[in-house]
């Protein structure tokens, strides 16, 4: 087990990351040298590269997809890995499978990307706000995440998509609902670190204004340790997400999603498992690469000048 996946499987994602003990006046030479050391780290690069060539192949799947991703043929249903014509074989309609799972890549990244940026953003400033007011702010707000953190997130991703109703945005907004939560306790924690050293309390003698003080001295140093735990969410996003719509509550046929690829094809597991078994193939090695990328940043960063 990874640390990212260790540090998400005991619910504590504060351990997962760290604050680099470097001052923000120095940040361009810090993280220069984060990514010379992520470059020399080779399962690191082969993730990065993996997911580089799924993103692209999501992105021009127009160009290099075979056929048509909604056209079957009820006579060449089910076809094996290999035919002549269909590569990889074909789905319960006779559709392409090659095809539809470039396609599918598409809202499978869409998906399993975009509400981890949201929760980020919104995430990030509840946590800095919560770290460096303290006070009757912190404990509002960290109150308020504590609910969240009540509920398995699995669980309350089903639930909050259940409420919310089956499709593509409400499937968004439930996963960022569920990912705010962890993004601001580590913010919070990290900013709590970072609020008293000494170069902020420098910044705060010298009158600078709050709002100043955490631009230029507490932003830098919390988002770097943030994105590299955002970073290990994305995997969990994609399974989370592919689990919505292979429950039925996430992305509606006939549109191809990696998630719904699985539940469209569980009949046909034991006809042809193989071609059953390419979109959960794709899943855990689109999870898998990102998950190894985070674990590379986080070790990249953890390296003391």
């Amino acid at each position: 087990m990874t640390p990212s996946s260790a540090s998400l499987a005991t619910g504590d994602p504060v351990a997962a990351v760290a604050a680099p003990e470097i001052p923000a006046v120095a940040s361009r030479g810090y993280w220069g040298s984060v990514l010379r050391r992520l470059a020399r780290d080779p399962v690191a690069m082969g993730a990065a590269f993996v997911i580089l060539c799924i993103v692209l192949a999501a992105i021009f799947a127009p160009l290099i997809a075979p056929m048509d991703p909604f056209k079957g043929s009820m006579v060449r249903r089910l076809r094996h890995v290999g035919d002549a014509t269909y590569w990889l074989g074909s789905d319960e309609l006779g559709r392409d499978m090659l095809t539809r799972l470039l396609y599918a890549g598409r809202l499978s990244l869409f998906m399993g990307v975009l509400p981890v940026v949201i929760a980020f953003f919104i995430g990030s400033g509840l946590g800095i706000l919560a770290g460096y007011a303290g006070g009757w702010v912190n404990t509002l707000i960290m109150r308020v995440v504590d609910v969240f953190f009540a509920f398995p997130s699995v669980l309350l991703a089903i639930a909050l998509s259940g409420a919310l109703g089956a499709g593509i945005l409400n499937s968004i907004v439930s996963l960022t609902v569920v990912f705010v939560p962890q993004i601001t306790r580590v913010a919070e924690s990290v900013t709590v670190q970072i609020r008293n050293r000494d170069y902020v309390e420098a910044a705060r003698v010298s009158g600078a204004n709050p709002f100043t003080v955490v631009r230029v001295q507490v932003l830098g140093n919390v988002l770097g340790p943030v994105f590299v735990y955002a970073t290990s969410l994305i995997s969990v996003s994609m399974i989370l997400a592919s689990g919505l719509s292979f429950l039925g509550l996430g992305v509606k046929p006939p549109e191809p999603e990696w998630g719904l690829m699985l539940n469209t094809l569980r009949t046909a597991i034991y006809v042809n498992p193989l071609v059953a078994a390419l979109p959960g193939v794709m899943i855990f090695l689109t999870s898998i690469s990102f998950n190894l990328l985070s674990d590379g940043l986080r070790s990249a960063m953890e390296v003391r000048q």
